[in-house]
């Protein structure tokens, strides 16, 4: 089911919203009574190695985000139901012919009994961009859930934009993890020490409902030169990791994934 494209704001922006939904189809699989994109989000359903999961691809319809633009996808799986979200492309964070910050806010939701693997492609933060993007999830006890945030800081030999990610968890109806990256010109210290130390790429990868499985010694630990990885209450695992590039960060947040045996 596909929803007509969303008006725009504005001559110079654009706001568009799109929704997945993913339900046990009675058969050992998943369905998707739920496919809607708009404007730039463009959801579309692909073949799925799992066969109890349904898998959808998101592709860039138009160039977005620009500086202005309201973008917005809500994702649920809802109870048994087994769902993966991957993308086709990375997406670019470009200026526009506002100066107003772009936002993209993404909703997850996960049933108990569901199954939600959100691994989009890369956010590259462009020279005079300014984009605030937010993900939000909650998951219900007895829900798992996989959140792969990654965000590369310029093109090859190009000056980021301005990038602010937010990262909010609930689990069970609890706050289980909230954390903001302030990143570029303007942003504090950003590229320290303390937060980047002259990397350019930087990413996370948030595995929820881990309390069926060892999640080893409660002590956060290292993963190589450039990670580590950190057991929440709650439960979950948290990966965070830098790099120079884009390559070497989905390299290692690929070995962390298969580390943690999920």
């Amino acid at each position: 089911m596909t929803e007509a494209a969303a008006a725009p704001r504005s001559a110079a922006s654009v706001s568009a919203r799109a929704r997945i939904t993913a339900v046990p189809d009675g058969r050992g699989g998943t369905a998707l009574p739920l496919l809607s994109g708009a404007g730039p989000v463009a959801p579309r359903r692909t073949r799925s190695a799992d066969p109890a999961a349904a898998r959808v691809t998101l592709v860039g319809a138009m160039s977005a985000p620009l500086s202005g633009d309201r973008l917005a996808l809500e994702v649920r799986a809802e109870a048994g139901a087994a769902l993966r979200v991957d993308g086709s492309a990375a997406t670019l964070a470009l200026p526009g012919r506002t100066a107003e910050p772009a936002r993209y806010d993404v909703r997850l939701e996960v049933g108990e009994g569901g199954r939600l693997h959100w691994l989009p492609e890369q956010l590259v933060s462009v020279r005079g961009s300014r984009l605030r993007q937010h993900l939000r999830a909650e998951v219900a006890r007895g829900g798992r859930l996989v959140v792969r945030d990654e965000q590369v800081l310029g093109r090859a030999g190009e000056e980021p934009g301005r990038l602010s990610s937010r990262l909010t968890v609930r689990y069970g109806g609890r706050p289980l993890f909230d954390q903001q990256l302030d990143l570029g010109p303007g942003a504090p210290g950003w590229d320290g020490g303390a937060v980047l130390g002259g990397h350019r790429a930087v990413g996370q990868l948030l595995l929820v409902g881990t309390e069926e499985r060892d999640a080893g010694p409660l002590l956060a630990r290292p993963l190589g030169e450039s990670a580590v990885v950190t057991p929440l209450a709650g439960p979950a695992l948290l990966v965070t990791a830098v790099a120079p590039d884009a390559l070497r960060l989905r390299h290692v947040l690929d070995t962390a994934l298969t580390f943690t045996s999920w």
